[in-house]
């Protein structure tokens, strides 16, 4: 599998650019990149940026399921001459010197292997999965008509619960007022027992 980018008229001689194609030429696409990072030269990012055109062109024709950007590596780099623009240059005594500037065209060239994707399920049919979805929609509506029951059944427990707890407490209550009343009662009648006999025993004295 095969993508190729081209950038054209790269305002650069083709010499110059030859000279860090060829530092390149056969790596894989990571190893060129980072070669091209730490390269001193001007050609250096256009040569890169077209590196990474050719990857997302490989890409975005294969996906990322079948082709990752490791497995790319550069096949070719074509370094073409391009149309030459005619310059003056002014000098002293009023001469002039010609100069011509040089255009380039790059093409990049980059390759890989594509992975084998995995058996395709079974698409389902129109029919069934409209079935489907007429049963889930049945199986929704039972729930949500089952719940308000199961809500109510919960209240109803939860009142008998309450119910319950409320005669405990008074029926344990009871008995233990009238232990107190009993022994207020049989604490209070040795007393009168015991004034009834000191009376008794002042009218004596008094006789």
């Amino acid at each position: 599998m095969q993508a190729t980018a081209r950038l054209k008229y790269l305002m650069m001689s083709p010499r110059k650019v030859r000279r860090v194609v060829s530092l390149v030429k056969g790596k894989s696409v990571d190893e060129a990149l980072t070669i091209l990072k730490f390269t001193n030269k001007a050609a250096a990012t256009p040569l890169a940026k077209t590196i990474q055109a050719a990857t997302a062109n490989a890409l975005a024709i294969e996906g990322t399921s079948r082709l990752k950007a490791e497995d790319l590596s550069i096949a070719n780099i074509q370094v073409d001459e391009g149309p030459r623009a005619k310059r003056l240059r002014f000098r002293a005594m009023g001469r002039v010197y010609r100069y011509k500037k040089r255009f380039a065209h790059l093409t990049v060239v980059v390759e890989g292997h594509l992975q084998e994707e995995a058996p395709a399920k079974k698409r389902r049919t129109v029919k069934k999965a409209a079935a489907e979805t007429e049963t889930g929609v049945k199986k929704g509506t039972a729930k949500r008509a089952k719940a308000p029951k199961k809500a109510a059944g919960k209240k109803t427990t939860k009142k008998a619960g309450v119910k319950k707890t409320t005669t405990r407490k008074t029926t344990a209550k009871k008995p233990a007022v009238k232990k107190t009343a009993g022994k207020k009662a049989t604490a209070a009648k040795p007393a009168a027992k015991k004034k009834s006999a000191k009376t008794k025993a002042a009218d004596k004295g008094e006789e």
